[in-house]
């Protein structure tokens, strides 16, 4: 006895495009490339010398809550 089969591809509605646009692959790349870049960069940042305001903020803060 045979079973009756369905010939075709069903899985897709008719008219829907599966291919990705160029950019959907470009600007991941693009992102991390400019990413890694930033992170492995020559570390040229130096710290200000300037007022510590934000330090002390944080410190006050720690002493409050280790009441």
């Amino acid at each position: 006895m045979t079973a009756l089969t369905r010939t075709g591809d069903r899985t897709t509605p008719a008219g829907v495009d599966t291919r990705l646009p160029w950019w959907a692959l470009a600007l991941p790349v693009a992102a991390f490339t400019v990413l890694l870049l930033l992170v492995t960069g020559p570390g040229e940042a130096a710290a200000t010398g300037g007022d510590d305001g934000i330090g002390r903020f944080v410190q006050r803060i720690g002493q409050t809550l280790a009441l």
